[in-house]
């Protein structure tokens, strides 16, 4: 990656060269983009894409990276939600499915450039980490209320419960498994939550206190 201090304008075709490449790579494939299908979308020289990038691996790199922080930001639950555990996994659930169908053609390019490149294998991990991070710390405060199984390692079940929705979400956007969005939600939110021991009536318990 070039790494230079840019001016407003030098950051603007920056910007404009990895919107047209993140376009191609969603539209065609790693594979099938060249360098000058990204300048000819962006409307620049071959010249001035060195001028931002050594390599079509190192736009792809980038163009990975804002993926990950995008699918990251738009699945968290924030204030999207009441404080009840169970709608707050639920509405987990529902960004993040959502966050998968806006971004999963190019998260499984990444998974794919992973195979040849631990550069994209370390991003994988990155973006699964992050998740797994934020599962594993709700799942603690949840036991620390006495409202989930405190016998549960938390990042072990963040893990595997994890893999449980990232599987999902494959296999209905992307292999075509016929559910609509909000059986696939509430199926899912009902495992999770009897998984660590969250049920309706330890939600009414904290609502009481």
């Amino acid at each position: 990656m070039i790494v230079r201090s840019l001016t407003l304008r030098g950051k603007r075709t920056r910007a404009t060269l990895l919107a047209a490449g993140r376009e191609a790579f969603e539209e065609h494939g790693y594979d099938a983009v060249r360098i000058d299908d990204v300048c000819a979308r962006a409307g620049v020289s071959h010249g001035t894409f060195y001028t931002y990038f050594d390599s079509k691996e190192s736009l792809f790199g980038e163009v990975a990276q804002t993926v990950v922080g995008e699918m990251f930001a738009a699945s968290a639950v924030g204030d999207a939600a009441s404080g009840d555990p169970y709608a707050r996994i639920e509405a987990a659930n529902r960004l993040y499915l959502r966050a998968w169908a806006a971004n999963s053609r190019l998260v499984r390019m990444v998974e794919h450039a992973a195979d040849a490149d631990a550069r994209f294998g370390r991003l994988v991990l990155e973006l699964r980490e992050a998740f797994v991070r934020r599962g594993a710390d709700g799942l603690r405060r949840l036991q620390e209320q006495g409202l989930a199984d405190p016998s549960l390692d938390p990042r072990l079940t963040a893990v595997m419960l994890g893999g449980m929705v990232e599987h999902f979400a494959h296999v209905w956007l992307d292999l075509g498994e016929r559910a609509g969005e909000q059986d696939a939600v509430d199926h899912l939110t009902r495992l999770w939550a009897r998984a660590i021991g969250l049920t309706p009536a330890s939600t009414s318990r904290q609502e009481a206190v």
